[in-house]
């Protein structure tokens, strides 16, 4: 369903009566995503030296998912993910703008020309939100695409600091310079008249307090999408040397400037929280905490930025360190303080479970969304969904990986890497660390996940590298 029919009919049903009420008012909406924050970077997942008492606080009061998923292993597909309710690969998006025209030509294989610019024929969930009678903000981070693109023209009353780029010159105010990313000149807008030493992450939550002030008095949708922990990794002079200190032997995170980001990053958050609780509306408001994919394990001034023990490698990578993320939803007088979920779901499930939280029904449950809604699973952490399977498609080159599907049954995992069609085999309840590879002992089930990944990537018609005939002379 396109945009126009879709809005249409939300708008025919909220007239007619066939979106459901709810008994207490409409619900409003924080959905607060970092980025590049690893699985086991909180201290809810067992972070070893970053301290986050305001994660594990909201963790405690709502419910932690064990097997989330990120729909990708890098940031513009997946957020194109929770915007849609759609899997990456279905959009075409699959990587990010300034990667997806100009596949690189030096590879065995050549990466798909993909969709750059989240297309305004999709319904996004601004946009859903929006014609139930929501105001709608954006803070942070976008990266969906082009000046065209940008969240005024996806459904969003406001948008603060989101933009082309996916990361910024510098945590410092100005926020502004070409020190990285190739000398390009880059800057964080609508940020003006800060002091020296301000910090992007303080600032966005500022501003992302003043819209809460102004629009508390009828339901909004609020995203917080972060900057922190993506490169460059600079936290607070008074923080590095905190943790600097701290770092002891046997520690699987030992980078004292990522632990002062995420320190900054648990920080803020607790201003939120606070702040709902200062104005009432903790009681009716939703918060959702999130990554865009797995922990960066790459350098970063000659350091590696986190690790994501015990599970293997990081972003770009569709094992586990490059894919499962953390997630934790609060949703007052629903989730049980301190609810744990084991099951298997994705950042394509976002999308619905907001709708379904919202009261939508119809149109809006028809619309040939990819995700479920984990309503059934926020209610009760020992439920489980109606889905078989959970899918990935990454077709591109990152430091961590070549082209590369996968899929997750239940407790198997498999992933074919589409140079040399190799696949290898993963039973996640006893090895989630994915250390044995069970294809060559276990051939029959391999050839039927093998099978069942091939049906879906036709059947979302996803886009496949292809043979280099330059290979290897364009190396």
């Amino acid at each position: 369903m396109n945009r126009r029919a879709f809005l249409g009919l939300a708008s025919a049903g909220a007239a007619a009566g066939r979106i459901a009420p709810l008994p207490n008012g409409p619900l409003n909406f924080i959905f607060i995503l970092a980025d590049d924050l690893g699985w086991a970077d909180t201290g809810p997942y067992g972070a070893d030296l970053h301290e986050t008492p305001n994660l594990n606080r909201l963790a405690a009061s709502g419910m932690r998912f064990t097997a989330a998923y990120a729909a990708a292993p890098v940031c513009s597909p997946t957020r194109a993910s929770i915007m849609t309710g759609k899997h990456p690969a279905r959009l075409h998006m699959t990587i990010w703008h300034e990667a997806s025209q100009n596949p690189p030509r030096d590879r065995r294989l050549i990466p798909p020309v993909t969709v750059g610019s989240l297309p305004h024929q999709e319904v996004t969930i601004a946009e859903a939100l929006k014609a139930r009678g929501y105001s709608t903000a954006h803070v942070g981070k976008w990266h969906l695409g082009t000046a065209g693109s940008y969240p005024e023209t996806q459904g969003f009353d406001v948008n603060i600091g989101g933009t082309f780029w996916g990361a910024p010159p510098t945590y410092f105010y100005p926020y502004r310079g070409n020190k990285r990313f190739g000398g390009e000149y880059r800057y964080v807008p609508h940020l003006e008249w800060g002091e020296p030493g301000e910090y992007l992450t303080d600032r966005l939550t500022a501003e992302a307090l003043k819209i809460v002030d102004r629009v508390q008095q009828g339901p909004f949708l609020l995203n917080l999408w972060y900057h922190t922990v993506h490169t460059p990794i600079e936290g607070k002079p008074e923080l590095v040397a905190r943790y600097r200190d701290r770092i002891r032997p046997g520690m699987h995170h030992r980078n004292a400037a990522y632990a002062a980001m995420v320190h900054s990053l648990d920080e803020n958050v607790g201003r939120i929280l606070r702040r709902l609780n200062e104005t009432g509306l903790a009681d009716r408001t939703v918060v959702v905490f999130t990554s865009d994919n797995g922990g960066f394990i790459g350098n970063f001034e000659g350091q590696p930025a986190t690790s994501n023990h015990p599970l293997r490698s990081g972003k770009g990578s569709l094992y586990e360190g490059g894919i499962r993320v953390p997630l934790l939803v609060r949703w007052p007088g629903v989730t049980e303080a301190g609810a744990v979920s084991e099951e298997p779901v994705t950042s394509c499930d976002l999308f619905r479970t907001m709708l379904a939280m919202a009261g939508a029904t119809g149109a809006a449950a028809d619309s040939g969304l990819d995700g479920l809604s984990l309503v059934p699973l926020l209610r009760n952490p020992r439920a489980t969904l109606a889905r078989d399977a959970l899918y990935f498609h990454y077709p591109h080159y990152y430091d961590t990986t070549s082209p590369v599907s996968a899929v997750r049954a239940r407790q198997w995992k498999l992933l074919e890497f589409h140079e040399d069609h190799r696949v290898e085999l993963y039973d996640l309840a006893r090895d989630p660390g994915e250390s044995r590879n069970l294809a060559a002992q276990l051939p029959e089930r391999a050839a039927e996940l093998r099978g069942r990944l091939h049906r879906w990537l036709e059947s979302v018609a996803a886009q496949m590298p292809e043979p280099n005939p330059d290979y290897p002379r364009a190396r």
